[in-house]
């Protein structure tokens, strides 16, 4: 019943004088003292400890930090910290540093990362065989009771021993590469299921039969493979006969990490001397940590022997891979002990000349193989052997390692392994020595551009002397041009591209280019080697930013031109504007780079089709946006605008970048005015609308509802500052026209969203415009305002939605502002509605009479909800706080039935005490505040009449 009588009353807008106000608000300052204070003055720790010792008549500065005196070195006795102690401590740090700089670091790359390198790169598809005890190794084994006497456990492993003395093995022929894999794999997991079941003999005769393995090389192409998967299982081996042994020493207290033989019991010696009796010769390589165990030198004096037991192994190839088995264990366990590294790798050497011989070369040929594949069989084991050695090696070593390879006569697989494995310091500064070594090498079993290829991968990361750049260049390309398969030279062509632009000027550089342009483009040879040409664009832009050099050199184009797959091209255009938006530091108009990145963004824009993503088109989007940002034609605007125009007509299919554009076509309209203020006002007026055409043009091609919302309404702002009245009306009225097409859901991010939230800050961004927008002479008073109304009332809003009450109750305070006198804010030389109807009496009571309306449609609500308390209350609640609180800022309260209005709505919002009470409150303490004002103390009788409610 309430409701009626309070849409009757009759608005007044309250008089505002914004000054006074702001004045108001404003917070008084205090002054501080920084005297005693700053941010970056240091912080005094007092020593209590010293001033407890103090006598007492010690002054206060003297009882402040102690940090800069010397402590007594007698009372630092009480600590434990006397001289003796400190200097031990000192010692036993020296020693423990010492051993973690011999100890392998995390720069050295373990063996399980080759691991799959080589099972990947050493295949075959010749059948293979295993010799073994294979059906004693996957038959069911005895089971024996328990409760079983002694002597017939001795018995039984007595008997198995004498089976494997008898050879009794079968062998399993006819397997292919897969079939060989799986089984050396079931094998390894039989022997970890018979150690867990105490099948020691078991275990054992599954180690030395694997072992045996390594001696066979009748499909040699595989044995890189074979001894990775064999030297698995005797890893394992290893691993458990030492996890035994371990286990033995730690009753009662397990053995520190630290431990020394003089730590282990009698029974683990005993166990583990047992261990090396029953494993002959070089097997003993899989149990070497255990000499730990046994004595203190016990590593020491072993590894040098097994080292020379190798030379006995007539097989180079056995016998290199042995070696290599031999320095990664030694490496784990002793790795300070480097003679016997180097020692391996001079044994290695001097046993190379056994591949020229005769039994060798009668191999070769009965498994058809030849010289330059057997080489790489090599490989592996080579570079493993010399990164042991050359691991924090002095430099002196590589000198040594380089003398050694020329009395072999420059062996090229030897001087590869050399240049890989050194540092690229050490290799760098020999360049020119090992660029002669190279030359001196026979190329029929390893060619030479592979040897440049390993001296370009240290020289990338290393310099050679500044007078010897440009003799190792030509000498490189002297060797890499006349390679003549294209993957080969592409190869080695990518590789020390990374030395010519890290060296050299765009001449060189260019010059490369056109070489790998000669021997890729024939037979199309470039679609093979897309990998390879990238990563020479990748160098490329790593080291040259200037763009203007980039593209100026003739070949750089052309190259770009052999990238004919649609992906690859595409991601080497993303690569180039990539590097310009991080490297370019100003904008640019340089005709030759506009010109260039504008074909290399038409690529990227051309690749969108209806199948590509949504994320694929953002960041194809935000790329060409960033190059679209770094382009200034300074005050050539018309220049930039026309550049605008043909960008909008590149990138027609990408909404973002079309969104970028019209906003850089509004900061161009701003930019003219700010610096033609004053002159060639004519043209400068001339050249905004044109501003102004383009976006009114490009808006309506925007797919999305809100982007071109927003767009009208910041276009028709950056008219209106530019006093382009009539262009800002056609902004904002074509704004006004589409509302009504609002769709009621969106998509963001996948996901389908109410569109209401975004309506609503639309609309009350576009109010706060409206304040300053003058009236059309030939419309109606506020026809903007009013027609925005209409348009939410027609608007098809979501069912019990409160979304239109929300926008009448925001129009409010528009109304209230245009009443005024002088206006909150305005644009320099516009003349706004204040100007226009100079407080006119009809315009204030049309203003009047609309608030009025709007006042009575919430009201009209708020009756409708209040019809079901139970299930709309809360709704009710909310909007008639609000509307207290519009009425409370922006109405004149002195009016008898408006402030009568604004305690009902106070009461209605409390009626069920779930109002929150510190914003109620809050706002009391700020009526009484105001009240307090001469202007305001009709307030004072309001207040009373406003309660506060709890929920109880």
């Amino acid at each position: 019943s309430g409701g009626g009588k309070m849409a009757a009353v009759k608005w007044h807008s309250r008089v505002r004088k914004y000054e006074d106000e702001l004045q108001k608000c404003r917070l008084d300052g205090a002054s501080l003292d920084l005297s005693d204070y700053h941010p970056l003055k240091p912080i005094t720790v007092t020593d209590t400890k010293s001033q407890r010792g103090r006598r007492k008549g010690s002054t206060s500065s003297s009882s402040s930090s102690s940090s800069s005196v010397a402590p007594d070195p007698l009372s630092s006795m009480l600590d434990g910290t006397d001289p003796l102690s400190m200097f031990a401590a000192a010692s036993d740090l020296g020693r423990r540093r010492k051993e973690r700089e011999e100890e392998v670091g995390a720069d050295f790359e373990p063996w399980s990362a080759k691991r799959a390198e080589i099972l990947a790169r050493f295949t075959t598809t010749e059948r293979l065989s295993i010799g073994c005890l294979f059906f004693f190794f996957f038959s069911p084994g005895k089971v024996t009771s328990p409760t079983s006497a002694v002597s017939e456990k001795v018995r039984t492993r007595l008997e198995e021993l004498d089976d494997l003395e008898e050879g009794s093995q079968k062998e399993l022929l006819n397997l292919s590469q897969q079939d060989y894999i799986n089984r050396i794999e079931e094998l390894n997991q039989s022997l970890k299921e018979a150690w867990a079941t105490d099948q020691k003999v078991k275990a054992l005769k599954i180690v030395i039969q694997c072992s045996k393995l390594l001696s066979d090389t009748s499909v040699i192409q595989f044995y890189p493979s074979k001894f990775v998967l064999i030297t698995d299982i005797l890893d394992t081996f290893g691993r458990l006969v030492y996890e035994r042994i371990w286990s033995m020493c730690s009753d009662p207290h397990p053995l520190p990490e630290t431990f020394s033989a003089e730590d282990v019991n009698d029974t683990a010696k005993e166990t583990c001397l047992n261990w090396f009796f029953k494993i002959p010769r070089l097997r003993v390589s899989a149990i070497f940590k255990c000499n730990r165990f046994l004595s203190r030198s016990g590593i020491q004096d072993t590894l040098p022997r097994l080292t020379s037991m190798i030379r006995g192994i007539g097989d180079p190839l056995v016998a290199v891979y042995a070696r290599a088995y031999l320095c990664r264990v030694g490496t784990e366990v002793a790795p300070h002990l480097k003679d016997s590294l180097n020692k391996s790798f001079f044994d290695l050497l001097a046993s190379f000349r056994q591949i020229h011989s005769d039994s060798v070369q009668n191999q070769l040929v009965m498994h058809r193989v030849e010289i330059p594949v057997y080489l790489t069989l090599y490989s592996p084991a080579i570079h493993w052997i010399l990164q042991c050695v050359s691991y924090r090696a002095p430099e002196a070593l590589l000198t040594e390692m380089m003398e050694r390879c020329k009395k072999l006569g420059n062996n090229a697989l030897l001087l590869n392994s050399v240049m890989s494995a050194f540092r690229a310091e050490f290799v760098a500064t020999r360049a020119t020595d090992f660029i002669g070594m190279i030359k001196e090498c026979d190329e029929a079993g390893f060619p030479k551009h592979l040897l440049f290829s390993s001296l370009g991968r240290s020289l990338a990361s290393a310099d050679p002397p500044e007078n010897e750049r440009l003799p190792i260049l030509n000498e490189a390309w002297k060797v890499i041009t006349k390679v003549r398969s294209p993957q080969d030279y592409i190869n080695c062509a990518d590789i020390w591209v990374e030395f010519t632009c890290r060296h050299f000027t765009k001449r060189e550089v260019n010059t490369v280019l056109a070489d790998i342009i000669k021997h890729m483009t024939p037979d199309r040879a470039f679609e093979e080697a897309y990998p390879q040409l990238q990563s020479v664009i990748r160098k490329i832009l790593t080291y040259i930013h200037d763009f203007s050099v980039l593209f100026s050199m003739e070949r750089f184009l052309p190259f770009m031109d052999m990238f004919q797959k649609d992906s690859v091209r595409v991601e080497v255009c993303r690569s180039i504007i990539d590097v310009f938006i991080k490297h370019q530091q100003e904008p640019t108009r340089d005709p030759v780079i506009l010109n260039a990145l504008l074909h290399v963004c038409k690529t990227m824009h051309d690749s969108v089709n209806a199948l590509t993503l949504e994320d694929e088109k953002r960041s194809l989007a935000l790329l060409i946006n960033g190059f679209i940002r770094m382009v200034s034609f300074g005050r050539d605007f018309e220049q930039q605008l026309s550049f605008c125009v043909e960008a909008r007509a590149t990138f027609c299919n990408l909404e973002p970048v079309i969104i970028q554009l019209i906003h850089t076509v509004n900061q161009l309209a701003m930019e003219t005015r700010r610096v033609m203020r004053g002159s060639h006002s004519r043209k400068t007026a001339a050249f905004v609308r044109a501003c102004a055409a383009y976006s009114f043009i490009t808006i309506p091609s925007l797919t999305s509802f809100f982007s071109r919302l927003n767009l009208y309404l910041l276009s028709g702002q950056v008219a209106l500052a530019n006093q382009c009245l009539s262009q800002a009306d056609a902004f904002l009225k074509a704004a006004v026209g589409i509302l009504p097409e609002v769709p009621r859901n969106i998509v963001i991010e996948g996901k389908q969203r109410s569109s209401e939230g975004f309506l609503l800050d639309f609309i009350c961004n576009f109010l706060s415009t409206l304040l300053v927008v003058p009236d059309h002479p030939e419309q109606g008073v506020l026809y903007l305002v009013r027609g925005l109304l209409n348009m939410v009332q027609d608007y098809t809003w979501e069912e019990n939605s409160d979304a239109k009450v929300r926008v009448y109750i925001n129009a409010i305070p528009l109304l209230a502002a245009v009443s005024q006198e002088s206006y909150l804010y305005s644009i320099p030389k516009v003349d706004s509605n204040e100007t226009l109807y100079g407080g006119d009496p009809k315009f204030i009571a049309e203003v009047n009479k609309l608030c009025e309306t709007l006042i009575g449609q919430v009201l009209d609500h708020l009756k409708g909800l209040g019809r079901d308390e139970v299930k709309f209350w809360h709704v009710s609640l909310t909007l008639a706080f609000a509307l207290f609180g519009c009425l409370l800022a922006h109405g004149d309260l002195r009016n008898t039935k408006l402030n009568q209005l604004a305690v009902n709505l106070w009461n209605l919002s409390h009626k069920h005490g779930y109002c929150d009470t510190r914003t109620s409150v809050r706002t009391l303490e700020h009526i009484k505040q105001q009240a307090q004002h001469s202007d305001m103390v009709h307030l004072s009788d309001m207040i009373t009449r406003l309660s506060l409610q709890s929920r109880a």
